[in-house]
């Protein structure tokens, strides 16, 4: 009889936390933990891709600062009075006239050469776990066709075809997680011009439960949310019923662009783009999870005059992955697609290169956190994660001379990932000296970046 009570307890016990539910406040919203998984994948692709793929260009080589280099901020640019401003629209004026308008663009977003099967296949090869694409960028332009967006979405022009389907399907088929891009805001449409709240209420929150009901993503990942405080936009009623009620309640993560408040303070893990929070370096030291995002040049939409000068190479590809990482983030590293829907060679070379080093490599990166030890080891190009009891030690440059790492009371076998060789090591109180193992051509596991696995010490 006992027993039948304490059983009948404790199925009441979880039935009550089952059914508790998350309050549209910040203090509820912040207390939901950001799903383990997000934590483990490291690595992912961000896809900005829209009618900004037409014109693709911004002026990459001007001294304008970041944010104006992007060029899928190209109808904003030409409208706007600032020095940017001159640029997009001086080049617009001389390629397509002073009287053609942004919206003629739509009809040449034709994606006649998207191949989702492709593209979800080059991003599993380049080691990414998962993958973001813009749902609607600022422009408002849905790649999915949205009710609220009649005839300024790829089902009614353009490409004619659900895109966020298509590439969510591929994505999810590959075996890799799935997520979305969402403005909050839109520049142009007179509804959120003139009238905001009718905007979140008609337009804005519709739109999102619709994306997260059609296609269950596994992110998903707001932005354009400046304008106005997360009151304003309702955040946290949305993610209230996102948690409570929605198809992915219990695996979504979210970002912490909500509001002109939130970010780096709510929401879901921290985010910064090219290094930066709102133009400040970093997010500084966080308990949540956090993400880098960038380009592999300048821009996140595709910009066609881009050129070598403007990309990053794999070597520093790579390198800023495992900074990233070694810091406690994730890296979500953006493609350009160009308007008829193939992704630019040189920016599939960088990818596979990647994933070349992470074939290899991909055990210092995947499931690591950040080493509590790594401050009091400031190695110049030398850098830690750590997983279950083990320690990697990921050096950007090949070392050549002894590592010395503090802290270390006790290690077991030492090796480098990718060669068969024996490393050799001393151990001295709390110190352990690894000596780096002499490697040519013929058994260098990679170009880039060389990691050494110390078992047991953790």
């Amino acid at each position: 009889m006992r027993k039948l009570i304490f059983i009948l307890f404790a199925v009441l016990f979880s039935a009550t936390l089952s059914a508790q539910k998350y309050q549209p406040t910040w203090e509820s919203i912040d207390s939901r933990p950001v799903p383990q998984w997000f934590g483990d994948v490291k690595f992912g692709i961000f896809i900005h891709w829209g009618v900004y793929s037409v014109p693709a260009w911004a002026p990459a080589n001007a001294d304008i600062g970041v944010y104006a280099k992007y060029a899928e901020w190209y109808w904003w640019r030409i409208n706007e009075k600032s020095e940017a401003g001159k640029l997009f629209r001086d080049y617009h004026n001389k390629m397509y006239g002073e009287n053609f308008y942004y919206q003629d663009f739509a009809r040449d977003f034709n994606a006649k050469h998207f191949d989702p099967a492709h593209w979800a296949n080059v991003f599993k090869k380049a080691g990414a776990k998962y993958v973001v694409l813009t749902s609607k960028h600022h422009e408002g332009f849905t790649l999915w066709p949205s009710e609220q967006s009649w005839n300024w979405n790829s089902v009614d022009i353009g490409p004619h075809r659900d895109l966020c389907g298509d590439l969510a399907k591929a994505v999810k088929d590959a075996g890799l997680r799935m997520g979305f891009y969402y403005s909050l805001y839109e520049w142009y449409n007179p509804l959120y011009k003139n009238n905001l709240e009718k905007y979140v209420d008609d337009h804005m929150i519709p739109q999102m439960k619709d994306l997260v009901t059609r296609y269950e993503p596994d992110i998903l990942w707001t932005d354009g949310e400046w304008d106005h405080p997360s009151e304003k936009w309702k955040s946290t009623e949305f993610l209230a019923w996102l948690y409570n009620d929605s198809p992915v309640k219990n695996t979504v993560c979210v970002n912490d662009r909500w509001g002109k408040e939130t970010r780096s303070k709510h929401g879901g893990y921290f985010t910064t783009e090219y290094g930066m929070v709102h133009e400040q370096t970093g997010v500084g030291e966080v308990e949540r999870p956090w993400e880098e995002c960038r380009g592999i040049g300048t821009s996140f939409g595709y910009n066609k005059i881009e050129d070598l000068n403007n990309y990053m190479s794999s070597d520093a590809l790579v390198d800023l992955l495992i900074e990233k990482v070694a810091g406690g983030g994730n890296l979500l590293l953006d493609i350009g697609p160009t308007a008829d829907g193939r992704i630019p060679v040189i920016q599939q070379q960088r990818l596979l290169d990647i994933g070349s080093w992470l074939d290899i490599n991909g055990e210092a990166i995947y499931g690591t956190r950040k080493w509590e030890g790594s401050g009091k080891n400031k190695i110049e190009n030398v850098f830690f994660t750590k997983k279950g009891a083990d320690l990697y030690v990921l050096c950007t440059k090949f070392a050549e001379k002894e590592i010395v790492i503090e802290g270390i009371s006790k290690a077991g076998e030492v090796k480098m990932l990718g060669v068969n060789q024996k490393v050799k090591v001393k151990k001295s109180g709390n110190k352990l000296v690894i000596s780096p193992p002499a490697v040519n051509p013929a058994i260098n596991p990679s170009p880039y970046a060389w990691v050494y696995k110390i078992e047991n010490v953790l």
